[in-house]
Order: structure tokens, then C-alpha cells, then sequence
């Protein structure tokens, strides 16, 4: 069995994307009914210097970061009033510490966007580091009302060839569990580039070799959770096509999509792989990237 979520850490910066995640990581909180831990990391000290502790003044970066954390912390109590919140204000970089906090195995939230000076980048900086070294499930917050407010009631889940009863699988289920949700599966396959296009039947056959092999890995992928989750309701598919567009597309009607990253033995930190970090720029509602452990081979679509 996974180990319960303990705490839920959001990463903020003042910006409209990391509050938007801050809502969203309350209602996580609350319906894992745990605590929320609210981080922002400010390098005020390096650059303005620490101020001598019988001085009246007190830096404008310091009263600039715990004003962040402030107004972070009272917007998720006026949303959840009864959710034990805290703060905590870090002196470094923002990667740097929200990487630690997530060393607990605590689910870590971020924003889609910070308050970079490139605003038309689809995914910030931190969040696409966090979400490639992070030890502990990353969720970036992205996606229209509907997904934000898990309106569709559907958690959305990539099948990959290491995912047979993967922590990725598991996340999901528990995800959906507890928002009493449709699980949606989908497992992508593609043929092979030699394989004839104008030969009718050699299409067909081909066709239903992949999607028996697909069909297979569904079973053997959800064999253990499923029987964890006997309430979870299922939905199950065998798709052709590129994995990381398939899931972007399905993605739409989702209040969250799940993927697995892959981690090689020896190297530190994750390798994203296609499907995930496709995902975290594209999809249509928040992402939640679960590392897990992969052999030393390749990847394919991760």
C-alpha cells in the first residue's frame, strides 16, 4: 500500500499562477483532510544585506517576501477556514528549496507561470526543474475553470511500458479515490515506420496485434491498485498515436492528468521524457508528474 500523504507544500511567488495554485492545493489538502505548508523563497538577503537586529528599518525585500506569504497564507484560509495552514519564508533560490521540501515525500504544488520577466513561456522556470527533480509527486497547476475547479470529475492517466503497478498508477488511483471520480486509462500505441500503409489487411492485422499488446498492459498496469480500489470506476483505452498528444487532447476533459518520470539508475534527479514534458506546456488542466525508478534502457515516448 502507498503511504498516505502526510503534508502538501505549494511553492509562491506572488503572481496570479502561483495563488491560482495555492486554491488548488487547498482543496487537495482538504480532501486528503492534511495540513498545508505555504513556501516562498526570497534571495532578499543577498542583495540587500541582513539588517542589524537594534535597526527600526527592516529591508523592503524582507517586508516584500512575508507580505507574499502572508496574503498566500489568507486567501487559503478564506477559502478552507478550518485547514491547519503555516508559512515559511526561505532564504534561496526558489528550485533549490522547494526540492527540499519535497525530500519528505510530500506532494509539491506549483504554478504553471512565475514572475519571470518572460512572461510567454509556457511552463516557468522552477516549475519545470521541480517537476524533473523533485522525489515526491510535483503538481503544476494549469488548465481552464472547469479543470481547476474538477469540474469534469475525471482524473486521466498515461500507461507507459514501465507502468505495471508503478507508483504513477497508484498516485492516480488515490487521486481519483478520494475526489469520487471516473479513472480514465489510455494506453498509446504506435506501428512500427516500416510497416506497409497500402496493404488492407496487413493494416488491420497490425492493428489488432497492437491493440491486443495494449489491451495486455492495461491489465497487468492496473491489476494491483484496481483491486486496492474496487470503488474507483474505470474507463479504459487503447489509442494509436503519438502518447504525449493523445494524452494533451484527452486532457481537456480531465481534472487532472497523471504521468510517470522515469528515473535512471545512477543519475540524479528525473528525466522527464516526452509524454511529461509535453504535458506540463501543453495540457488542458493541472499535471501531476510521479517519479519512479526506470532501468538504464530507453525510453520511447517517457
Amino acid at each position: 500500500m502507498e503511504s498516505p500523504l502526510v503534508v502538501g507544500v505549494v511553492g509562491v511567488d506572488g503572481s496570479d499562477a502561483s495563488l491560482t495554485a495555492v486554491d488548488w492545493a487547498v482543496d487537495e489538502a482538504v480532501r486528503h483532510a492534511v495540513p498545508l505548508r505555504i513556501v516562498h523563497a526570497s534571495m532578499w538577503e543577498r542583495y540587500e544585506g541582513v539588517v542589524p537586529p537594534w535597526s527600526a528599518d527592516r529591508p523592503s525585500g524582507q517586508i516584500l517576501a512575508e507580505n507574499i506569504a502572508a496574503i498566500a497564507a489568507e486567501r487559503a484560509r478564506r477559502r478552507a477556514p478550518d485547514l491547519p495552514v503555516t508559512t515559511d519564508v526561505l532564504a534561496e533560490d526558489a528550485s533549490t528549496a522547494l526540492l527540499r521540501e519535497g525530500r519528505e515525500g510530500a506532494l509539491l504544488v506549483v504554478g504553471s507561470r512565475g514572475r519571470s520577466e518572460f512572461a510567454d513561456l509556457l511552463l516557468g522556470s522552477v516549475g519545470l526543474v521541480v517537476a524533473a527533480r523533485a522525489h515526491c509527486p510535483v503538481v503544476v497547476v494549469r488548465g481552464d475553470r472547469h479543470a481547476l475547479e474538477a469540474r469534469h470529475g475525471r482524473v486521466l492517466l498515461g500507461i507507459g511500458e514501465r507502468d505495471v503497478d508503478s507508483p504513477a498508477v497508484r498516485f492516480a488511483f488515490r487521486e481519483t479515490a478520494v475526489r469520487d471520480a471516473e479513472l480514465d486509462v489510455v494506453r498509446a500505441w504506435r506501428r512500427q515506420a516500416h510497416e506497409p500503409a497500402d496493404n488492407l489487411l496487413m493494416r488491420r492485422a497490425g492493428a489488432a496485434y497492437f491493440t491486443e499488446g495494449a489491451s495486455e498492459l492495461l491489465d497487468k498496469a492496473l491489476e494491483a491498485a484496481a483491486s486496492e480500489h474496487p470503488r474507483v470506476r474505470l474507463r479504459r483505452s487503447t489509442v494509436e498515436g503519438p502518447a504525449h498528444r493523445v494524452l494533451t487532447e484527452r486532457s481537456a476533459a480531465a481534472d487532472l492528468l497523471v504521468v510517470g518520470a522515469g528515473r535512471r539508475g545512477g543519475l540524479v534527479g528525473l528525466e522527464l521524457g516526452r509524454v511529461a514534458h509535453r504535458a506540463l506546456h501543453h495540457a488542458s488542466c493541472p499535471v501531476a508528474v510521479v517519479p519512479q525508478r526506470a532501468p538504464a534502457t530507453a525510453e520511447g515516448d517517457r
